[in-house]
């Protein structure tokens, strides 16, 4: 059994406009040790998602899936209670934007004692001597000195750092990454990316990778989904969507890699992302893409099937591929 389990997952928020589906219909397995990307533009429902998941949604949204599983447990049939105890001991988050995300009113001991407070049978000296190893194993040094530190006094990368430990504190099996590398330089995205890899490696613990990075993703992930206008258009083995991929969409973001490009200028896709008022009645991607027909423009698209995923298309990008056979329950 997978360690989490979606099928048919949908957020839809309450607008002073009406209901705007944020998610609608993601389909996500997550094996333990195993290390799958999601990626797709900013807007695509991938953070909303991945909330929705750890339950930090406002109560403005609604959340239904037809299964929605953490290491067989039902998330959507326990109490506020109960997953709390789930949440961030077994199942932690890493969110996009450290210096928001730590409390500036607090060390940062204090925040990372605080998590094993709540979930760990330890005493104040054992949770302190954890933390100091925390800090250790991210790479802080002195991290004694660190602990008594305030959000303020650390630089980007060393927050983000800071983040990573509060996550691992706990031992958890699964870390979801929400674009841990957004607003970082280049040589310490790298660090943290390197470093988030071999912690990974080192404990087996399953992770989710938000990440706008394509590059990042075909050097780690094992699987990639790829979300557009809230919706999970295609999911493929990495090697493979990388050499052949099935949607459209893919297919862009992937010709507009600087390494692919031909020529002087980069290929960009036309168009923007549909929002609340003009969404379109087939596939939410005709208005932007060149192979669209009437069916595309009118119709919602099937999911085609691959051996190893799908491509929610009616045309997808392969040849002799049965059109709708749905991905694997």
């Amino acid at each position: 059994m997978p360690l989490l389990s979606i099928r048919n997952l949908s957020v839809t928020f309450a607008t002073s406009r009406g209901p705007f589906r944020a998610v609608d219909g993601v389909d996500l397995d997550v094996e333990a040790g195993e290390l799958v990307a999601i990626v797709g533009e900013s807007g695509s429902g991938k953070s909303v998602a991945m909330l929705a998941v750890m339950g930090l949604l406002p109560w403005t949204a609604t959340v239904t899936a037809d299964r929605l599983t953490f290491d067989g447990r039902d998330m959507l049939a326990l109490s506020a209670r109960e997953r709390r105890k789930i949440i961030g001991r077994d199942l932690a988050m890493i969110f996009q934007e450290p210096m928001s995300s730590l409390n500036p009113c607090f060390t940062v001991g204090f925040q990372i004692r605080e998590a094993m407070k709540a979930h760990l049978d330890l005493s104040r000296a054992e949770r302190q001597a954890r933390a100091v190893e925390l800090l250790e194993l991210v790479g802080i040094p002195e991290p004694e000195r660190r602990l008594s530190a305030f959000p303020h006094q650390l630089s980007g990368g060393m927050s983000q750092r800071v983040m990573i430990a509060m996550a691992l504190a706990c031992k958890p099996k699964l870390i979801i990454a929400d674009e841990p590398t957004t607003a970082l330089d280049v040589t310490i995205q790298a660090q943290i990316l390197d470093l988030l890899l071999r912690l990974q490696k080192d404990s087996g613990v399953g992770l989710v990778l938000i990440t706008h990075d394509m590059g990042v993703v075909a050097e780690t992930a094992q699987r990639v989904c790829v979300h557009y206008a809230g919706q999970q258009v295609e999911m493929q083995e990495t090697r493979g969507l990388f050499r052949d991929p099935h949607h459209p969409y893919t297919a862009a973001l992937l010709a507009a890699l600087p390494e692919r490009a031909q020529g002087r200028m980069l290929p960009s896709i036309p168009g923007v992302v549909p929002g609340l008022a003009d969404r379109p009645k087939g596939c939410l991607f005709s208005p932007r893409c060149r192979f669209a027909t009437d069916t595309c423009r009118n119709v919602p698209p099937p999911r085609a099937g691959a051996e190893f995923g799908f491509a929610l298309c009616h045309t997808p990008l392969l040849a002799g591929v049965p059109q709708r056979r749905e991905i694997a329950a």
